[in-house]
């Protein structure tokens, strides 16, 4: 419930638009701070018996019907506070009191006609009243209140609350709208002269003073937009004056381009004696008692992490010192296995080394059997040469004895048929001599031919001797070259 009505405190503190300002009246005015009375009404409407199951009326429809009997004027704000099966409540508020009262006029007592719903809904609307204290209030909580003297500043009615003043409207530029003192005394010092202010959330240490206290006070921590301040008058006149000039009013801003903004504050009198000496000392003890205990804290917190840094440091060496022999095993490791390389590469090299004298060692014994290989062929071939030119010079021979025999038969066979001719002259015995003649030169011409044969058939032995003497010439130079391998 708390939070709820935090919630709804809040929204009602947040600046809104102000677009008349005919109603404002000076605050401070070198700061565009002016003072504009609360104009809020509050609107209820009556809500018909629903009949029919599944049937609701939105409060959306309501709100917007209550804004169309309105205009052309409009609402500055209007929303639900209050919603049952029986009744909408609503809270609006206006720019000016008259224009309130012409609402309330143009509201009050009237009726909503929905579409689905025979029957209307009445609207009753009503000035709302802002809750403030009263001069009597204030008189009869100090009046003979145990431990509190009117001759002591802040046990008498002296001291004002203002929640949900607008930081950045107290703020100096550059300063992120964070709330000064100053300007806040500059702003209220109208009233009456100020012994003293204090803005909660500029203290540090105030937020942890006020979750100690067992009464819960919202001071806005966490929150920039809005803050609380306490001023407190140094006479009575000062306290009055402020109390009666802020009664039903909000605070507005102007701006250079002739805009506004107004926001709701709330004003209350000091009922805790906030700024009594007694409370302000009790503040001291308990911010130099938080002070001490973060300090004392700050030094535990120092002496774990110095013991943590410690620990961690140790741990680091300890680390270290794995590490450290880890790669020292890891150096050995590579070093023993940089040297088994090394050997395996000199083995490598050595066998590499043999295979190359070996090598070498076969280059050199092929080279000398190539040339041992390419005398024997030159050899060979001068053998070949030889013996080539000899069967020629035997072929030559042979034709030769050829020709002569050719030549000689040729010869015989000129003489003989002269002498055949010479004994045709005889009939009887050149036929004779003829059949003769013929049948001899028959017999030479056989002979010649045989002759002719057995010559070639000794050329082709020749060849083929010679062929086998190559041959057998060939293997012996074959064997010898291996039995010298």
């Amino acid at each position: 419930m708390w939070l709820q009505s935090y919630v709804t405190q809040y929204l009602k503190m947040a600046a809104q638009l102000c677009s008349d300002t005919c109603e404002a009246m000076d605050l401070a005015p070198s700061r565009k701070l002016y003072l504009k009375p609360i104009a809020r009404l509050y609107i209820h409407v009556s809500l018909p018996e629903i009949k029919v199951a599944g049937v609701s009326i939105s409060n959306w429809e309501v709100m917007e019907r209550i804004k169309s009997m309105v205009a052309p004027d409009q609402f500055a704000v209007l929303k639900v506070v209050e919603s049952s099966l029986e009744f909408i409540r609503f809270e609006g508020e206006t720019d000016t009191k008259a224009l309130l009262n012409k609402f309330i006029m143009k509201l009050n007592g009237k009726f909503i006609k929905l579409s689905g719903f025979s029957d209307p809904l009445k609207v009753i609307a009503i000035q709302a009243s802002v809750k403030f204290p009263t001069r009597h209030e204030w008189e009869e909580f100090f009046k003979g209140r145990e431990g509190l003297s009117e001759t002591n500043p802040g046990e008498r009615p002296d001291t004002i609350i203002i929640k949900g003043l607008p930081s950045k409207w107290f703020s100096e530029e550059g300063s992120g709208h964070r709330p000064n003192e100053k300007i806040l005394i500059s702003v209220f010092e109208r009233f009456g002269k100020i012994r003293s202010v204090d803005i909660p959330i500029l203290d540090p240490y105030r937020q942890k003073m006020s979750e100690n206290s067992s009464e819960f006070q919202t001071f806005y921590f966490g929150s920039h937009l809005h803050f609380d301040a306490y001023i407190q008058y140094t006479q009575y006149q000062g306290f009055a004056s402020a109390m009666a000039a802020l009664k039903e009013m909000k605070l507005m801003q102007a701006s250079d381009d002739s805009r506004a903004a107004c926001a709701n504050i709330q004003v209350d009198f000091d009922r805790t004696c906030h700024l009594s000496a007694k409370n302000i000392r009790k503040r001291h003890f308990e911010r130099q008692s938080i002070i001490d205990r973060e300090k004392r804290e700050e030094e535990r917190k120092r002496k774990e992490e110095e013991e943590e840094e410690r620990r961690k440091e140790k741990e680091r060496q300890e680390a270290e010192r794995i590490e450290a022999e880890k790669l020292k095993r890891i150096q050995e490791e590579i070093q023993r296995k940089k040297e088994r390389r090394k050997a395996r590469e000199e083995k490598r090299r050595q066998k590499k080394e043999k295979k190359r004298k070996i090598e070498q060692q076969r280059k050199e014994k092929a080279k000398q059997i190539a040339e041992r290989v390419k005398e024997i062929e030159e050899q060979q071939a001068l053998e070949a040469k030889r013996l080539l030119t000899e069967l020629l010079n035997r072929v030559l021979e042979v034709k030769e004895q050829e020709e002569e025999q050719r030549n000689e038969l040729e010869k015989q066979l000129k003489e003989k048929k002269r002498k055949l001719d010479e004994e045709n002259k005889k009939k009887e015995e050149e036929r004779k001599q003829k059949e003769k003649m013929e049948q001899q030169e028959k017999e030479l011409r056989d002979k010649l031919i045989k002759n002719l044969k057995e010559m070639e058939e000794r050329k082709e032995e020749l060849q083929r001797e010679l062929l086998r003497k190559q041959l057998s010439n060939r293997s012996k130079l074959t064997s010898v070259v291996l039995k010298s391998i």
